[in-house]
């Protein structure tokens, strides 16, 4: 859906989300990718839809809840926004289900079977019901359901199974009862054990314990029952005073206990379950017509990013090394090297690694006295914070900046800081009202009786696991013009009331917006002038309607865009006398683009940012970001090189326009294929080879 106001056109940031999710959806559908990594797309699109209605639905209920409609002229009314949403949803839900059936046919014709109660043969049914006794029904604790008791409450992220119990001659009134999975304890999956080699039969723990439902209840009368998954998504949102005092760890944990008992917000029931059963449990939970949503015979698909690793290897992306970078692996310190040029570096392709060598050394070297660095998504085995640790014990100064409110993320950035300050790291969380997104890195060393900065910038999280998914570039350099201003950056972060200048770094929530819109405004003089004016973008997300209609003017005005957008986009490209000089795609491949770039003709001196921030008002407005500039000619090229190469997709890039239908671009019959990440894998590790 999109809005028009005073000849300007914005499109549904939810609506546009859930197009982004469609072509995930679109990668699980497509032939071409293997088979077992179409099962993951599954299970990420199911982990994105989880978020989006824990998120982004739930919010948009507290506005109806609260009767606050946007101040934004290009906002839907949030019931219209709902209606359409849960449409939406529905439709993807049925694609879901049918792009499933579809892959389970073809495992299928690869000898790999999944099974269910009703299809096992007698010899399976007696292994998976022993198996049932040994290991499943131990953790199994049913709750009888009736009109008179308080019913169980659901918890999120948890699946259900709800029984009805029935007399096939209708003798007895129908019980119901309720069973929650034990994921958490137990796989998903069970293999079957085979009597060959040929033949790979798993079934589901859904279904394991349907065939034992009747041992489960034994010690009733009835003679049929019957199972149907259920799925509670719950609000996510933290509530938490805002006031940084010392004991503001406890309020986030706090918030986070309260978090699991947040309204509901969706209720995803298996379509074939009784309506009797289906109507007593939501009259039970109080569940609104809206938030019923109909879906298949298992839920919580993100559990097949799990699936067992059976088959041959062409059923999996094949194995690609990360290239390393030569000259890094031939110096005898990481500070050697920096300090003869900058290095950048681009993640999944070369490896995070290097990072942690950085302050591996950084913990041991004698001329260190002090680490400076934020985090904001840490991962649950942190080498970054084991390192950080490290230097502590060491006995250098270290100071972290940890973003407590990362969503999702919150109990392990806990957990680290508990342990950073056990180790005596210092740490701080940064300006009330404003997650600290950025992600810097810097360290202090004396040499020739002077102390000299070393900084690492980078696109993407200090997350060792991510890092070997996400597509980001880091940035390792000496630069004093750079390395000056990260140390005001955490100047700011510790004394925000302080107000700090920055000359090349653009720092949000101040001077990044603003600078952005006056490098757009420089393009649209150009353009008039006749000089070279153009812009490629790269980002996650542009939501941010006052950068939206500065794009919209320098498209008038003859300025080239290109953009590279991986989710929301809420510009309309391609529309006369409006935008017809904007062309935007977006790429879903193996590896999710991260990255965020921006690149300026600057009349002919072309002026490229790296940055932690995507175009929207949270970004700009309400959180601490930086965007760097690469000033290195040898990194400014490795950048430009890497955008062209996916300016070229024609095999993962879709289409962005007003019809949102996520077209792929289409390539020529003479043109060559240009699959940009494969490409880019190439180009990096012939670029490693050159270092």
């Amino acid at each position: 859906m999109i809005k028009e106001y005073k000849g300007v056109l914005i499109k549904d940031r939810e609506l546009s989300w859930l197009s982004f999710n469609e072509r995930v959806l679109q990668e699980a559908e497509d032939p071409d990718v293997p088979l077992m990594e179409r099962l993951k797309f599954l299970a990420i699109f199911s982990s994105n839809m989880d978020e989006f209605f824990r998120v982004r639905v739930a919010s948009i209920r507290r506005a109806i809840k609260a009767k606050r409609v946007s101040i934004s002229p290009y906002r839907l009314h949030p019931e219209t926004i709902l209606e359409l949403i849960l449409e939406r949803a529905v439709k993807l839900q049925n694609t879901f289900q049918d792009v499933y059936a579809q892959i389970r046919s073809e495992l299928e014709d690869k000898n790999i079977h999944i099974l269910d109660e009703r299809t096992l043969d007698n010899r399976q049914r007696d292994l998976v019901r022993s198996y049932f006794k040994s290991i499943v029904a131990q953790h199994l604790f049913p709750l009888l359901l009736d009109s008179k008791t308080e019913f169980p409450f659901l918890r999120d992220k948890s699946i259900y199974l709800a029984i009805k119990m029935s007399k096939q001659n209708g003798s007895l009134r129908p019980k119901y009862a309720l069973i929650e999975l034990p994921v958490g304890v137990l796989t998903r999956f069970y293999i079957i054990p085979s009597t060959g080699k040929k033949n790979i039969h798993i079934i589901l723990l859904d279904d394991i314990i349907r065939t034992s439902l009747d041992k489960i209840f034994s010690i009733f009368e009835y003679d049929k029952f019957e199972a149907y998954t259920l799925k509670l998504t719950r609000d996510a949102e933290l509530a938490i005073e805002q006031d940084f005092t010392e004991n503001f760890i406890e309020k986030v944990e706090a918030s986070l206990k309260e978090r699991k008992k947040g309204l509901p917000v969706r209720f995803v029931y298996d379509e074939e379950i009784p309506g009797d059963l289906l109507a007593f449990i939501t009259f039970k939970l109080g569940i609104h017509k809206q938030s019923l949503i109909p879906g298949g015979r298992y839920h919580n698909f993100k559990d097949f990013m799990n699936f067992p690793k059976v088959g041959q290897t062409d059923l999996y992306y094949e194995s690609k090394p990360q290239s390393p970078v030569a000259s890094l692996e031939n110096t005898r310190s990481m500070f050697d090297a920096i300090s003869k040029r900058d290095y950048i570096l681009h993640h999944p392709y070369q490896s995070f690694d290097y990072m942690i060598r950085f302050l591996r050394e950084a913990a041991i070297d004698p001329f260190v006295n002090e680490i400076k660095m934020t985090l904001y998504r840490v991962a649950q085995q942190s080498n970054v914070c084991n390192a950080l640790i490290n230097a502590v014990k060491n006995g250098k100064k270290v100071t972290v900046l940890m973003e407590l409110q990362a969503r999702f993320d919150e109990e392990h950035n806990i957990y680290w800081t508990n342990k950073l300050q056990e180790a005596g790291a210092k740490v701080f969380f940064g300006k009330p009202k404003q997650k600290v997104h950025c992600k810097v890195c810097l360290i202090y060393r004396k040499e020739n009786n002077k102390v000299v900065r070393y900084a690492h910038l980078g696109t993407g999280n200090y997350n060792g696991v991510t890092a070997r998914l996400y597509c980001d570039h880091g940035l390792f350099t000496k630069n004093k013009r750079i390395t000056e201003e990260v140390a005001r950056v955490f100047t700011f972060l510790s004394q925000p009331e302080k107000p700090l200048k920055f000359k090349h770094l653009l720092v949000a929530p101040h001077d990044m917006k603003p600078e952005f819109m006056r490098l757009i405004e420089q393009e649209i003089k150009n353009a008039k002038k006749g000089k070279p004016a153009y812009m490629v973008l790269k980002m996650n997300s542009l939501v941010d309607e006052m950068i939206i209609k500065k794009l919209y003017d320098a498209s008038k005005a003859g300025v080239k865009i290109e953009m590279i957008i991986r989710g929301v986009c809420a510009l309309v490209p391609g529309v006369k006398k409006l935008s017809e000089n904007i062309h935007v795609i977006s790429i879903i491949d193996r590896y999710l683009e991260h990255a965020r770039v921006s690149i300026f003709a600057n009349g002919g001196k072309e002026k490229i940012y790296l940055s932690s921030a995507d175009w929207m008002q949270r970004n700009l407005n309400n959180r601490i970001e930086v965007a760097f500039p690469v000033l290195d000619r040898n990194c400014r090229n490795q950048i430009r090189e890497i955008i062209n190469i996916q300016l070229l997709d024609n095999t993962k890039a879709r289409i962005i326009d007003k019809m949102q239908n996520n077209r792929y671009v289409k390539r020529n019959a003479n043109q060559p294929i240009v699959r940009s990440q494969s490409l880019i894998y190439n180009y990096v590790k012939a670029l490693s080879a050159k270092e």
